[in-house]
């Protein structure tokens, strides 16, 4: 029998970094609007949002479903078919179940992320990857896709736009030049660009492109999107033989509630807020020479080109060697500054993203690094 104490650890979860100053990758995309937040009521109560359907969950017309995937999301996606998925990564293996058979090879670049290498080996494929420039920049090239399309016989070409770690931006016109000249469909996995910055598939003649409504579109998760052209819809929606209505790849349905209720309620303040990435680009590379005055090391493209990035950090390692809280001190010592987002115990690299913050309040991150670095001189 469960302990009622038990019980009330899960009834009295809070989160007191909410009013916070967040530098985290995965939340800082995905701060809700507060359209999504008065959505997390209204729909709160489990398959809500699929109070009339008919059927099929893409059909629903109130709340406005139908629009929404049928004209606003392949607008914003530059695709011409687009449905909801319960992420990025559930995108990528419908394409890849889709398009490929168990034993083909998928070119991917050296950067991707690990839930393509998972997708992959649950469909059965070989992952045949482009390499990186390794340290310090670990940028890929778009050539080394033509050289891998030489060496290999692929079903399908995966880029990572940006890759989730250093940020880096490859020219991802050029790999679907490349692709489209080989013959080779590709797909843009822009979890952490679609609802950020500036993207659209027929841009760079891609045939797919996935996002994440939980990374990038300010959704309660998981929830992501997924845009194809034209060709590929009764390939990867196709339909069950038992169930006429049904899609196999994604299981019938995806995304209900108030996964849907919130990406939906966002999305005008997602639509618009990409059309300042010239400004997050900006504040990024400010914040990037901040930090470096202060002795730390920017990993990946310079100038940098996206809010994600990776800072080697050896000075904060040294003072982890000397301090009882070992690794755990910084985490601690920002979180005392009302700053949240780095991973407990780590100090010898850090992950962060700008995104979510001001100009003044990355000016108070910088100043919080300074001072730690001064405090254990």
């Amino acid at each position: 029998m469960t302990r009622q104490a038990d019980l009330e650890k899960l009834t009295g979860l809070t989160r007191p970094h909410r009013d916070m100053i967040n530098i985290m990758p995965l939340q800082t995309g995905s701060i809700l609007t507060d359209a999504a937040r008065r959505m997390l009521l209204e729909f709160g109560d489990g398959y809500s949002i699929c109070d009339f359907c008919q059927g099929r969950l893409v059909d629903i017309a109130n709340p406005p479903v139908r629009q929404f995937v049928t004209e606003m999301l392949p607008e914003f996606l530059g695709s011409d078919i687009a449905t909801l998925t319960y992420g990025a990564r559930d995108g990528v293996f419908m394409v890849i179940h889709s398009v490929t058979k168990p034993g083909d090879v998928v070119v991917v670049d050296g950067n991707r992320h690990y839930s393509t290498a998972v997708a992959a080996e649950r469909a059965g494929v070989e992952l045949a990857p482009v390499p990186n420039s390794g340290y310090p920049e670990y940028k890929v090239d778009p050539e080394g896709f033509a050289q891998a399309l030489r060496d290999r016989k692929a079903a399908l070409l995966i880029l990572t736009y940006p890759d989730g770690r250093f940020g880096n931006l490859v020219d991802a016109a050029r790999v679907g030049e490349i692709a489209g000249t080989e013959g080779v469909p590709l797909l843009l996995n822009g979890a952490y660009a679609v609802g950020r910055m500036p993207v659209r598939m027929n841009d760079f003649g891609a045939d797919f492109i996935v996002g994440s409504g939980h990374k990038s579109m300010a959704s309660a998760g998981p929830s992501g999107v997924l845009g194809m052209k034209q060709k590929w819809q009764e390939v990867v929606l196709r339909r069950s033989a038992l169930h006429k209505t049904k899609e196999i790849e994604c299981l019938g349905c995806t995304v209900r509630g108030v996964t849907l209720a919130t990406l939906m309620a966002s999305f005008p303040t997602v639509v618009e807020r990409v059309t300042h990435w010239d400004e997050q680009v900006a504040k990024a590379q400010w914040f990037s020479s901040a930090m470096e005055e202060l002795g730390f090391t920017q990993l990946g493209e310079k100038p940098h080109r996206h809010d994600i990035m990776v800072f080697e950090t050896p000075a904060l390692f040294d003072i982890s060697q000397r301090v009882r809280e070992r690794g755990f001190y910084l985490y601690k010592e920002m979180e005392s500054r009302g700053i949240w987002g780095l991973k407990p115990g780590q100090t010898k690299a850090l992950e962060l993203s700008t995104f979510a913050a001001s100009r003044e309040e990355l000016g108070q991150v910088v100043d919080a690094f300074k001072a730690i670095l001064e405090k254990y001189r």
